[in-house]
């Protein structure tokens, strides 16, 4: 009975003696790992404080890192958590010395490369100015023009709306006049967003794929004659207005309407868009930033070319001067003031300063850019916006000293030519003029002569200084 009742107290002293001893085993496990990862880490910081010692002193002192601080003098720690601030005192230290050795630490050098792989954004493109060189006939506009048709970066056309005018047929004066005036402005405005289909509309013969080889002086815009828009020559196709300096096939408007779009900027002579006022949808369209520049000129002078460049439209002027009757037809002194009056109209519109027109109107005397034509260059391409480069400048100094001064002619000796009517108009067609264009004359600053000595002495002048007051 006795023996029974001991068995199971010595299976309880056994069973408390073996957990004992797991307790046990278990701890000293723990301490034997613990005692391992410290002698690695003291062993790690072993290594690197001999790396340290390498580093030269100067350096050394420019931290102001105290070793002790780091290290124990027996290459141990105290406790984990003194091996962890001195490990980042180390990553500062390591930190500070390679930023005066010169070396990026890793970290930095990687977040900076990465930073250079993120794409930037694109360089703000330079605002796209439209010009419009609004001119009348024999201005000297085709001279001006030039000054944008010789800027490469500029898509230049001269005169396009000379289909318009060929293909739809106006009545002068009232609703018709206003009528022309809508379709030559919408027309301009397709024309300024690269629309160049539009005019396929209005060329005869009509171009077939978009191909033809009758747009009005095409070699009169560089744009239309550079690569790629000149396409190979087309045997037997003769084009009626060719490029100047090379020969090209038939014009392709997808071609050239796609060299627009490339193009930095977009200029349009046109001597048919007579009212300011119409232009006013396209100074307000957000697509569109307008820059007018009106050309005028001293209207004794238009009248003295007009007569030479279309002889049969002044065959009624010629008689009159001829046969030397007193009176001219009344509707032939008529054409002449509306004609002047017009341009006056839509000249004081601009000077007004109209909120829709204000920073976009430009008045520009052609007997003032005959005589400082470079000078009235830089000022046209200020109010544009538009930097003026050395190949327009070259071209100006080059084509205002030559001899040519042919009608359609775009290289004058200017600074002689501009007055050379003077020398061979009769007096009395000068009076008529001044009798029809009296106020226009007046605004643009063009004196009266009271005899015909005075008209044909060159002493006399004939311009009132404007300055910088045609700059608006």
């Amino acid at each position: 009975m006795e023996k029974g009742l001991t068995m199971p107290q010595d299976c309880r002293h056994f069973l408390h003696s073996l957990r004992m001893r797991s307790k046990y085993a278990l701890f000293l496990a723990f301490v034997v790992v613990v005692f391992v990862f410290i002698e690695k880490e003291n062993k790690i910081i072993s290594r690197v404080s001999d790396k340290l010692k390498q580093i030269p002193q100067s350096l050394v002192d420019a931290n102001s890192t105290d070793p002790a601080l780091v290290l124990a003098e027996n290459a141990s720690l105290l406790s984990l958590s003194e091996l962890d601030s001195a490990f980042t005192q180390l990553q500062s230290r390591l930190r500070n010395l390679s930023l005066q050795l010169g070396v990026e630490p890793a970290e930095q050098a990687g977040e900076e490369a990465a930073e250079q792989e993120e794409p930037r954004p694109p360089a703000e493109a330079p605002p796209r100015r439209h010009v419009l060189l609004m001119a009348t006939t024999r201005t000297g506009s085709s001279f001006v023009g030039e000054f944008f048709n010789q800027q490469g970066n500029i898509f230049y056309l001269f005169e396009p709306l000379w289909h318009i005018e060929r293909t739809v047929s106006f009545e002068q004066g009232g609703a018709n006049a206003a009528g022309s005036a809508l379709v030559y402005r919408d027309v301009l405005k397709q024309l300024f967003l690269c629309d160049l289909y539009i005019l396929e509309h209005f060329i005869t013969p009509l171009p077939e794929d978009h191909l033809t080889q009758f747009v009005f002086r095409r070699g009169s815009s560089r744009s239309l004659c550079e690569d790629p828009v000149c396409t190979p020559v087309v045997k037997k196709v003769f084009e009626k207005y060719p490029c100047k300096n090379r020969r090209c096939g038939p014009l392709n408007m997808t071609l050239a309407a796609e060299a627009c779009h490339r193009k930095e900027h977009m200029a349009v002579k046109a001597v048919r868009i007579r009212q300011l006022e119409f232009l006013q949808p396209l100074a307000e369209d957000p697509r569109l930033d307008l820059r007018v520049i009106q050309l005028v000129r001293d209207p004794r002078a238009v009248l003295a070319s007009r007569m030479v460049a279309f002889a049969d439209k002044y065959e009624t002027w010629k008689k009159w001067l001829a046969k030397g009757q007193d009176q001219l037809r009344e509707e032939e002194v008529q054409r002449l003031r509306g004609n002047c009056e017009s341009i006056r109209l839509s000249a004081e519109l601009g000077l007004r300063q109209p909120a829709w027109l204000r920073g976009r109107y430009m008045l520009v005397r052609y007997e003032d850019v005959a005589l400082r034509p470079l000078q009235k260059a830089q000022e046209m391409y200020r109010f544009a916006g538009i930097p003026l480069t050395p190949q327009v400048e070259d071209w100006i100094q080059k084509n205002t000293q030559a001899a040519h001064d042919g009608i359609y002619s775009t290289q004058k000796n200017s600074s002689e030519q501009f007055e050379k009517w003077r020398f061979s108009m009769p007096f009395k067609l000068a009076q008529v003029v001044q009798a029809a264009c009296g106020p226009a004359m007046h605004l643009f600053g063009y004196r009266p002569v009271q005899d015909a000595a005075s008209l044909s002495n060159r002493s006399v002048s004939l311009l009132e200084e404007r300055g910088t007051f045609w700059v608006t």
